[in-house]
């Protein structure tokens, strides 16, 4: 089995785990009071499932980075969003809908023609120190941008979640590679410099996606799975020397399936807009009360005149006889 196969399969086997994660949060948060305290969330299995999920997926997508580059690995991470659509409609026991079928079918057609013209080998360059530290800096500087007040802050906060997430892969490639090569030595001050920065980027991808997703996440849903491919390709195919098989010509399915993928995706996104535990709790508090039929009691004249009168006979005792 060569590198590229290896990449792939556990790239996909990632994407299964982080969207089986992302199903169990969402059934867990459906099932879960407004309010709910951290602790009682610890004490719960579901909880912990979820987590290890994500640890698993977090873990594979770490060796899939050793062996593909991230021109290949990083536009896979879409597949998440779409094995959460379809296993989210299974476990809701809801048929997929016509626009999850076209959302998957795209982003499923884009994904491979940009697997066609993907660099097939597995990473050898790393990012020095100097490298390392110009795209933290300049990431940190996009950061800032996005993350002024102004408009759409939701969209804004989710390219920054996206573009810090990507960084972040690209950084755990190289420590990844220059630890399992041992091309230098373990404890140096490029790779220390390069973990600190690897877990500054993915706390604060993690962070600024809430933040994103606190005004709806459909939208923001997608910003940050296309800006998070975007970002890492970008850092591979500048600094660490990855190439589109096929060269210049390369460019054009690249291209077209790019856009095949990114419409996949946002349809794909509109479709999760309406089956997060927010929206269904929405749709609960806006269906109507079940109406009561009311009861006409018809009296006697001489009834109605003493309820008049004396409106007391007309209540309830209050404390017993």
């Amino acid at each position: 089995m060569n590198a590229t196969l290896i990449a792939v399969v556990l790239s996909l086997v990632s994407a299964a785990a982080y969207a089986s994660a992302a199903v169990a949060q969402a059934r867990l948060a459906g099932r879960t009071e407004p309010g709910t305290g951290v602790l009682r969330m610890l004490g719960r299995g579901a909880w912990w499932s979820a987590v290890g999920l994500n640890a698993g997926g977090a873990l594979l997508h770490v060796a899939a980075l050793k062996y593909g580059p991230l021109t290949l690995v990083q536009p896979l991470g879409a597949l998440t969003l779409v094995a959460a659509v379809l296993l989210g409609a299974r476990a809701a026991g809801r048929r997929v809908t016509g626009t999850e079928w076209r959302g998957t079918i795209l982003t499923l057609l884009g994904l491979g023609a940009l697997l066609l013209t993907a660099g097939g080998s597995a990473p050898h360059e790393t990012l020095s120190l100097v490298e390392a530290l110009a795209v933290g800096a300049a990431t940190m500087a996009v950061v800032a941008g996005l993350s002024r007040p102004g408009a759409r802050p939701g969209l804004r906060h989710a390219a920054a979640s996206g573009i810090t997430s990507g960084v972040a892969s690209a950084l755990t490639q190289t420590l990844t590679v220059a630890v399992t090569d041992h091309t230098g030595p373990l404890f140096s001050w490029r790779l220390v410099t390069v973990a600190l920065l690897v877990s500054a980027f993915a706390m604060g991808g993690l962070l600024l996606s809430q933040t994103a997703y606190q005004g709806g996440l459909g939208a923001p849903l997608a910003v940050v799975t296309l800006a998070n491919p975007v970002a890492a390709a970008t850092i591979g195919l500048a600094l660490l020397g990855e190439r589109l098989q096929g060269g210049t010509i390369a460019l054009v399915p690249a291209l077209l399936g790019s856009a095949a993928a990114v419409r996949g995706v946002i349809l794909l996104s509109r479709a999760q807009d309406g089956t997060t535990p927010s929206a269904y709790r929405a749709r609960i508090e806006a269906e109507p009360a079940p109406s009561v039929p009311s009861r006409v009691v018809i009296g006697s004249a001489r009834t109605t005149e003493q309820l008049t009168l004396r409106p007391e006979l007309g209540r309830a005792p209050v404390g017993g006889p």
